[in-house]
């Protein structure tokens, strides 16, 4: 920041403990005249316009890595993500199979499984749907933002709307199949609604996998004890499943990159043990099972087997659950990461391990029950047992972390309200843990564990979960294949064929789970939707009735013919008389006139004698420097300034000291000012000498006054002014929309109080009330 330097004695920096820049002390102040008679300025002349109030980095940008950092951040992916599609050998055959079986079956079986964890984990997910994140974030919501940045299909909260960028294509730059899908969903209610839900019920049916998956998980490890004592008894495995998970959510504020980089050797031993055992099994048995790479013995396994044959499926289908994660965690770790540790370690051993079993299988037809402990090499099954026991409690984190981050995508969206967040990375900035939701999956947990108390109750609710994401996916990447990456229809239709298909195949299997067991998980995640969507709803009436109050300052107020603020014609034209002292407004938006504002001056028709509009920007960065962190605008109405602070998640910006912090800036802001417009007019007053003064010396006069008017009124007393706003249901409401806004208005009035955490002195805080009809 550069110094300046002034020839009188008027103004005098003294020392300051924060970051913002000096702070000034002020002589000769009974010199000065009031502020309400110092500056006249006229609306037009300081209007803000939108470009000085945006910055770039208040727009989201993904992290891009590379070398050891990327490397790092691959070996925490595996960790985190694969414990759950890596657990899988456990247990896939024996779900397949209901007796032993042929030497065809096994291949048509194998086969499918390599082709599934080919073309559905590793074409479609590691390589086109990695392409769609929004900024960096995966998952069938960020699908939805993504969409609704190239497409007018989303109302948007006006203190968000400065922090996306959208990107909407015109129409000539669009295909015509783009151009009419695009115009047919931004033209249609009901469109707009249907992907709506269905971006919502993907984030539910994955956080409502997140409940089982950890019981399922932990629990199978558990009775895998059995394998040594067959005696353990059920309440046994029970308490030592539930204490686990205990443990594994206790330990989830130490963040992801701790997690992951302490469940990554687990999981990197397990899978490398599933590896090498196949390699064995080939080897000793039967290598023949190789020719299961052919997709002609898939098909011939379900033209032999029909009916049987698709029932199976279900079965199968459990070789790639957990590939959801790889999508929702995109936003903990990045896109190469996740290709890096998929295609160079987790798939080759994926697939060693079910073709080595498979090569056993065919010789010890039996072992089909356990594939996993009956085809381990002579002597290392006690060492299986522990690493398998390990990685399947390891499983249960790449569902807790996806819980956490499609739930903070959600709550940035405005579908579920604003609860605690932390940020437990300042190099990976998309890694979160968030208390609330944690606790709440432990207790879900622990009693989905005592309630269902076996892995087989349980895998009757697993697997439709992911599959429908999977589905649900398919058709969300072919609509932004259309409107954000603009490929030809032909191939986009082919492609959505394709995994449309056999999204389809498995799923239809699938659905048979239903009346078994799956219908828990499928109705946790319709009132997880409902409460998203009611709580969405909400907001959006919330933001309508507010939508009276979205104006520039210059429509509220003007200055009259005798030089004094007034309201304008509009509301009502009162004069606006002067309280003494600095008003800090809190404004939620940072861009028109804050609506605490136009509360407090039409209730009182009185403003400070020095006011600033104060609004918050949280960035995605741990740190904002200070050098970007401010940014200070004069309003439409004289004295009156807007002050932006960006601050990252690791900054504490409302302190004891927060008056301060404003004063300094808004002193810095008038020398600045001061600086590069050169001198400005000051009406004088009539007993007053009139000479010719230098440009220096007038330039001086006129930044030394508007100081000791600050410091004058920040001296007289600070008020911390906010709003505090009610929503009431207008009358004649039908009776649905009553009670939907009702539940709407409870869940707001229980998850409010951010003012009461800030550290703000309780005396100089006034709080205007007010009332919006929604």
């Amino acid at each position: 920041m550069s110094t300046v330097q002034f020839s009188s004695d008027q103004i005098r920096p003294i020392k300051s403990n924060t970051v913002a820049g000096g702070v000034y002390s002020t002589r000769n102040a009974s010199k000065t005249s009031s502020l309400g008679e110092r500056y006249h300025t006229k609306p037009g002349d300081v209007e803000e316009e939108a470009s000085n109030l945006k910055q770039e980095g208040d727009i989201k940008h993904k992290q891009v890595f590379r070398g050891w950092l990327l490397l790092w951040l691959a070996y925490q992916a595996t960790g985190v993500i694969y414990g759950d599609i890596g657990t899988s050998p456990l247990y896939v055959y024996s779900s397949t199979f209901t007796d032993e079986p042929s030497y065809d079956d096994l291949l048509g079986a194998l086969s499918l499984i390599i082709w599934t964890l080919t073309l559905i984990v590793s074409v479609k997910y590691v390589f086109i749907v990695l392409h769609a994140d929004d900024e960096g974030e995966g998952g069938t919501f960020a699908l939805y933002t993504l969409l609704s940045r190239y497409a007018n299909i989303a109302k948007r909260d006006p203190k968000e709307e400065s922090m996306v960028k959208m990107e909407r294509y015109l129409s000539t730059d669009l295909k015509t199949s783009g151009r009419t899908v695009r115009n047919g969903l931004e033209h249609s209610r009901f469109g707009k609604a249907v992907l709506k839900v269905v971006g919502v019920l993907g984030v539910s049916l994955i956080m409502s996998d997140g409940v089982l998956t950890p019981a399922q998980s932990v629990l199978g490890a558990i009775q895998g004890l059995e394998v040594v004592n067959p005696n353990i008894s059920s309440s046994t495995i029970i308490g030592a499943s539930c204490g686990i998970l205990v443990f594994l959510f206790l330990i989830q504020p130490f963040g992801i990159t701790k997690i992951g980089s302490i469940f990554a050797p687990v999981v990197i031993i397990w899978l490398s043990f599933n590896a090498g055992f196949g390699i064995y099994n080939l080897v000793w048995y039967d290598h023949s099972v190789l020719k299961a790479f052919s997709p002609y013995f898939a098909g011939a396994y379900l033209v032999r087997n029909q009916t049987d044959g698709w029932k199976s499926l279900g079965g199968i289908l459990l070789a790639f659950t957990g590939v959801e994660a790889l999508f929702a965690d995109l936003g903990a770790f990045s896109m190469r990461a996740i290709q890096l540790s998929w295609m160079c370690f987790t798939f080759p051993c994926l697939l060693l391990a079910y073709i080595g079993q498979a090569a056993y299988i065919s010789v010890n037809p039996s072992a089909y029950s356990n594939p996993f402990f009956n085809s381990v090499p002579p002597g290392m099954l006690y060492p299986s047992l522990v690493i398998a026991i390990l990685a399947a409690i390891v499983a249960s984190q790449a569902m807790i972390t996806s819980t956490f981050q499609l739930l903070s995508q959600i709550m940035k969206l405005s579908y579920f309200p604003q609860i605690k967040m932390v940020h437990t990375s300042k190099i990976f900035h998309g890694q979160v843990y968030i208390p609330f939701a944690n606790w709440l999956l432990m207790i879900g947990t622990v009693i989905v564990t005592a309630v269902y108390n076996n892995t087989t109750s349980l895998g009757n609710a697993y697997g439709v979960c992911v599959i429908l994401v999977t589905f649900i996916t398919t058709c969300m990447v072919a609509l932004v294949a259309l409107l954000v990456w603009r490929l030809n229809p032909f191939l986009v239709l082919f492609v959505f064929l394709v995994f449309g298909t056999l999204d389809g195949a498995y799923l239809s299997s699938a659905l048979l789970k239903v009346p078994q067991g799956a219908w828990f998980t499928l109705a946790l995640a319709v009132v997880l939707s409902s409460i998203f969507i009611l709580w969405r709803f909400g907001k959006e009436q919330q933001w309508a009735a507010e939508a009276s109050d979205r104006f520039l300052p210059s429509h509220l107020v003007t200055t009259g013919a005798d030089g004094q603020l007034q309201l304008t014609s509009a509301f009502g034209g009162g004069r606006v008389t002067h309280i003494r002292g600095f008003g800090i407004f809190f404004d939620k938006a940072g861009d028109m006139t804050p609506t605490v504002f136009i509360q407090f001056l039409s209730k009182f028709l009185a403003t400070p004698d020095l006011m600033v509009f104060f609004h918050l920007r949280p960035l995605s960065t741990p740190s904002v420097p200070p050098e970007s962190r401010y940014t200070v605008t004069r309003t439409a109405i004289p004295n009156c300034y807007r002050l932006i602070i960006r601050h990252g998640y690791t900054d504490e910006i409302v302190t004891d000291d927060l008056s301060l912090l404003v004063l300094e800036q808004l002193r810095d802001f008038i020398i600045r000012e001061g600086v590069s417009l050169g001198p400005q007019p000051v009406d004088k007053a009539p007993d007053t000498a009139s000479s010719t003064q230098s440009s220096d010396e007038g330039r001086e006069d006129t930044v030394a006054a508007r100081l000791a008017d600050v410091q004058r009124a920040y001296e007289t007393q600070v008020m911390y002014i906010m709003g505090k706003e009610q929503m009431r249901i207008k009358r004649r409401t039908g009776i649905g929309r009553r009670v939907v806004l009702n539940a709407f208005l409870w869940l707001r009035d229980n998850t409010r109080g951010k003012m009461a955490s800030m550290k703000i002195n309780p005396d100089q805080l006034v709080e205007v009330g007010f009332v919006k009809d929604v």
